[in-house]
């Protein structure tokens, strides 16, 4: 195997490496309720669907059962 065959081998790994390794990241606390915003959720229109949640919430008398939230404590 000559030095171009390695490099082009060894190339696209270390990119890869890199990359997954700009993805960690560590949360604070203190962020998290910004990141659990229903606008933060993928989806075609999270403005709507935080409007429909807003109205079921109301409607309802309670909030939270359309995804996750809180730690499962009941703290909350």
């Amino acid at each position: 195997m000559d030095h171009s065959q390695r490099t082009s081998r060894v190339l696209p790994i270390a990119a890869l490496a890199l990359l997954l390794g700009q993805s960690c990241v560590t949360v604070r606390p203190e962020q998290r309720a910004i990141l659990a915003d229903p606008i933060m959720q993928f989806g075609a229109d999270a403005h709507a669907r935080a409007a429909l949640e807003h109205a079921l919430e109301n409607r309802e008398g309670s909030s939270g059962a359309g995804s996750v939230q809180g730690g499962g404590c009941g703290c909350n």
